[in-house]
């Protein structure tokens, strides 16, 4: 799959797939107007580190791939700005 080769593309630039997010309300949905006959595209987020100059290359590639719509890559302000498992919200218990 394209999820696939994107990754491993990432990984031959030397970065580093941190977690792909492929959930609701992710994934399939309607495109708010047609791009290139499509009504529909399938949504994928990616959180990765990348070097700034292979970021460019990368998107260069996306931008020439034929299976990409559309796509940003967005800098978060930290790397700690993009957690890779959120923690779960635990509610303290009082003793009884």
């Amino acid at each position: 799959p394209i999820i696939e080769r994107i990754n491993n593309y990432i990984a031959t630039l030397g970065g580093q797939v941190k977690e792909v997010i492929q959930t609701s309300p992710w994934g399939r949905r309607r495109l708010a107007y047609n791009i290139e006959n499509f009504q529909d595209g399938y949504y994928v987020v990616t959180n990765l580190l990348l070097n700034p100059a292979q970021a460019s290359e990368l998107e260069h590639n996306l931008r020439l791939s034929d299976d990409v719509l559309r796509h940003i890559l967005v800098r978060p302000d930290s790397v700690e700005a993009v957690p890779a498992h959120p923690e779960p919200a635990v509610e303290p218990r009082l003793p009884q």
